[in-house]
């Protein structure tokens, strides 16, 4: 019985159901680029809507609470970096190939860059470090899904003999900070950075 009265519903409640998740997506994509600015402890139920053109009590019914706009911030920024930087590097073989494909698209991610500030992960989680609670596990969450792909795929080159053998989670530590770092520089105005970035990662990644 609950499919069917799912089924008979009006086409308008379903027209109304679209339009709300379609502006969900545009307010926390907008979020997105606040944060990666301001950091997300900028972000405001009131300035989303002012930056929009939609009303603060439309915005609040989507979202109820400032954590929440904050969460669907990340989940916006992660599903954006999902597709920008991972997916864009599927075509690479596993190992090497991959692990070179994920840090050029990521260099591609900044400096173009997908956020108006740069990374996103960059201004936001050292904010949250010493804030507990679900957005600074959220946070988290996607930069340990980054760095576990790098760590698979470092893991994959060495075993294959495409890397020298080296202690891949400290490798894989100094490839995040140096991203991290480069970022920082970028903003920064320094247009060498990316340049320092890849000649450094050479000599991380050197063949045996």
């Amino acid at each position: 019985m609950r499919s069917y009265a799912l089924n008979m519903a009006p086409p308008t409640a379903d027209k109304r159901v679209l339009r709300g998740a379609r502006t969900r997506r545009i307010i926390a994509r907008h979020a997105a680029d606040i944060a990666s600015q301001d950091g997300l402890d900028g972000l405001s139920l009131g300035r989303l809507a002012e930056d929009l053109g939609l009303s603060k009590s439309g915005v609040q019914t989507l979202f109820v609470t400032k954590e929440r706009l904050q969460l669907a911030a990340v989940e916006a920024a992660r599903s954006l970096f999902a597709e920008s930087v991972v997916t864009a590097s599927d075509s690479a073989a596993p190992g090497l190939a991959t692990l070179r494909a994920l840090i050029e698209r990521w260099i591609e991610y900044a400096a173009a860059p997908l956020f108006r500030g740069g990374c996103f992960w960059g201004a936001n989680l050292v904010r949250f470090g010493n804030k507990p609670g679900p957005v600074r596990d959220a946070l988290v969450a996607s930069s340990r899904e980054w760095t576990d792909l790098l760590t698979r795929e470092l893991g994959t080159a060495i075993s294959a003999g495409e890397v020298a053998e080296r202690d891949v989670e400290l490798t894989v530590f100094q490839l995040d900070a140096l991203l991290l770092a480069a970022n920082t520089r970028l903003r920064l105005g320094d247009t060498e950075a990316m340049t320092k970035l890849r000649r450094t990662v050479d000599e991380l990644l050197r063949a045996p």
